[in-house]
Order: structure tokens, then sequence, then C-alpha cells
């Protein structure tokens, strides 16, 4: 499996307890949505590996993993510090305004009153707030995701209609 059919997820940052536990730091807000998971994939030397789970259990931002066949403190250590993926197959399907991050990408944002602002370069998530980054005439617009301003997800046009708050486009294009 390669990464562009997967989502990262986060990274493992260290060791938990001594049987061989991992912490991973969950990145992605959208990984609380997999209702089954099985296995994790570890990027080792730029290649995807899976991981198959024994247990796991969730904490706000943070996961403690066991995963088979690795059973001691010095095994976990080894995985400290690479990233995790999973499959976007695992993600469940979403609809209407709601989208994945992943899945906007380079979708056209068009505003009801200055229309085609440019292509979604990134999805920016902060933990209060996640921002759609598109660039304008070589400018970045920071468009807040929020269900007053994202009017329609148009998944076949590859589209995001939006009405931006009054002032926030020009703000970014000096106009």
């Amino acid at each position: 499996m390669t990464k562009d059919k997967c989502f990262y997820v986060g990274k493992i940052v260290k060791t938990h307890g001594i049987k061989g536990e991992i912490t991973l730091r969950v990145d992605n807000a959208d990984f609380d949505e997999i209702e089954e998971l099985n296995y994790m994939l570890l990027d080792v030397n730029q290649k995807l590996i899976p991981f198959f789970i024994e247990s796991i259990s969730f904490h706000s931002n943070k996961s403690f993993i066991l995963f088979q066949d690795l059973k001691t403190l010095e095994e976990a250590s080894q995985l400290v510090g690479k990233s995790v993926y999973l499959p976007l197959e695992l993600l469940p399907e979403r609809n209407g305004n709601d989208f994945y991050s992943h899945e906007v990408l380079e979708y056209m944002v068009i505003d009801s009153e200055k229309g085609e602002l440019g292509v979604v370069e990134e999805i920016i998530e902060y933990p209060t707030q996640s921002l759609i980054r598109v660039l304008k005439d070589q400018k970045e617009i920071l468009i807040p995701i929020h269900d007053d301003i994202i009017q329609n997800v148009d998944r076949e046009t590859k589209k995001i209609f939006i009405t931006a708050p009054n002032g926030l486009i020009d703000m970014y294009l000096d106009v």
C-alpha cells in the first residue's frame, strides 16, 4: 500500500509501560471516525509496514497501543518517531457539506460575492478551528471551516461554495 491511498494518523512519540506498548500522538481528527481497527501502517524506511493491533485505548489526542508480536520495551522503542497511516477505505463515507481534509484537496473554492478564489491547497487543523488554505494571485487566503460559511460541497464538480464573512477575502487581497 502507498501513502496516496492512506491518510496520516499521527506519530509514535514514546513507549508506554514495560510490556511493549507505544504512545501514538493522534494528529488527525478523522481517526475518531473509525469503528473497527485491526492494524496500522507504520512508515519504516519509506515503506508502509502493517502492524497488527493486540489492544488499543484512546485518551484525548493519544492512543496507547500494544502490537502483536511486540512484547518488550526494547522492541517498542524502535518504533518511536515513526509515522502512522491507515487506508482511506477505513473511513466512513461522508456526504453533504461534511468532508474529510484529504477529500477536498484541489477542489475549487467559489465565494458567493468574489467568485473563484482558487483551489484548496491544504486544510490546516487547529485544536479549535480548521481552515481551508487557497492561493489567489500568489496570495494566501485562509477560510474558516464553519457551517455558516460552507454553503455546498459538490463532489461531482469538485467545488466548494462559500459565503465568506464581510471583509475576510478583502483582508487577504488588500482590496
